[in-house]
């Protein structure tokens, strides 16, 4: 039994017992408690200072008032020496101090096991989320590239397109400036036989004026004036466009959460990120 007011070593039972065994109820001292952690069965003790705890005595059978020092498997209780032979007879049992010993095992092995698959966790995770943001990263720049695609495709229509409109707008108006010509032609020829028409009346009125007028009027009757033909128009029609209309130019993609790790599946209008476990 422990010496709680001397605080004894009980092993040398010589040098102050400073150090408590928890799990013998035991003082110890200095080099007892180094002696009993070198040991197999042991090493895992726990040990507190004497001062610290008054530990009270061992627990004790209360049939047989001997120390219990076993458990018995069957029964799942705590026994004496005495128990084996008397209602306990023909059981299974075990050293409480070696079911300490595994009970501790087990749970440092448990935990460490425990430990090692949150580190194991956090590791995929980690991983995941840096695949996952190279996929976001990579969606991004295919969208990006795709919509630039389509700016350039715009830009080139519409290039084409006023590159068409001057050409054959200047068609158009070098027709229009030559009717132009023509009519301003007609117009000065018959400012021509204008003048002349009037010099005429100021002649005098004998037979040569009558051949002269007839030759005024053979002159305004080849003065020709052509007719005007429809003129050209031009006009632009819009078309409505929505934004629905833009997306349907432009690749989808997908998120799923099926699985952490992403990859690329080829589609018609472009590329869609989805699950590989998604199929």
């Amino acid at each position: 039994m422990a010496q709680s007011a001397s605080k004894t070593c009980e092993v040398c039972v010589s040098a102050p017992g400073s150090h408590y065994c928890i799990d013998c109820e035991e003082y110890y001292c200095e080099n007892c408690k180094f002696v009993h952690n070198r040991q197999k069965l042991s090493r895992n003790h726990q040990f507190q200072e004497a001062s610290d705890r008054i530990p009270e005595g061992k627990s004790r059978c209360s049939e047989h008032k001997e120390e219990l020092s076993l458990i018995c498997n069957t029964c799942n209780a705590q026994i004496c020496t005495r128990c084996v032979t008397g209602k306990h007879n023909g059981h299974t049992f075990s050293q409480i101090v070696d079911v300490i010993v595994q009970l501790r095992e087990d749970n440092e092995t448990k935990l460490r096991d425990k430990t090692n698959e949150a580190n194991q966790n956090i590791k995929k995770i980690e991983e995941s989320l840096n695949v996952f943001d190279n996929s976001v990263e990579s969606v991004i720049k295919d969208i990006n590239d795709e919509g630039n695609m389509i700016k350039r495709m715009v830009d080139t229509s519409v290039a084409q397109m006023i590159a068409l409109v001057k050409e054959q707008s200047k068609k158009e108006k070098d027709k229009l400036m030559n009717m132009l010509s023509d009519a301003k032609s007609v117009l000065d020829g018959g400012h021509t036989l204008d003048r002349k028409r009037n010099e005429l009346d100021k002649t005098r009125h004998d037979g040569s004026l009558v051949q002269k007028i007839n030759n005024l009027k053979e002159e305004i009757d080849k003065l020709h004036i052509n007719s005007l033909p429809e003129f050209p128009n031009i006009s632009f029609s819009r078309k409505s466009v929505a934004e629905d209309d833009i997306r349907q130019l432009i690749g989808t993609y997908n998120m799923s959460n099926c699985a952490p790790v992403l990859e690329k599946k080829e589609q018609r209008h472009g590329k869609l990120y989805r699950c590989s476990g998604c199929g």
